[in-house]
């Protein structure tokens, strides 16, 4: 099954990232990528750089950035794994090495299982 996790940072410090915890997430991939696990991987642009499309009452709109919420899209990683308890448990090791390796930075990711033909096959 593929599982896309997105990446939202809802605060961090002042500065740019330490060097300790970009080799950690590197490290991490190059893990993920030699289990079989890791399809995919990338960082986002801010928010200010996109657009927001919403289907309402029949019409289409579209708003560009930046977006008023205070969590940011940051980055995403598209997974092949066998159940959603490993995608989730690749996703809190991200989370986690931000944690030890970055005092003071919060944010949360989203795990979504996403279908391809295969899931939609009528039965045999």
């Amino acid at each position: 099954m593929r599982y896309l996790i997105t990446l939202k940072v809802v605060s961090q410090p002042d500065g740019p990232p330490p060097a300790e915890l970009m080799e950690a997430i590197f490290k991490l991939g190059q893990e993920a990528t030699e289990a079989g696990a890791l399809l995919d991987n990338s960082g986002l642009a801010p928010s200010s750089e996109g657009a927001r499309i919403v289907a309402t009452g029949g019409r289409l709109a579209v708003t560009d950035g930046p977006f008023a919420e205070a969590k940011e899209l940051i980055s995403y990683a598209l997974y092949q794994v066998k159940t959603k308890e490993e995608a989730v448990e690749w996703g809190a090791r991200f989370l986690r090495i931000h944690l030890d390796l970055w005092p003071g930075w919060e944010g949360e990711a989203d795990v979504l299982r996403l279908f391809g033909p295969e899931d939609f096959a009528p039965p045999a």
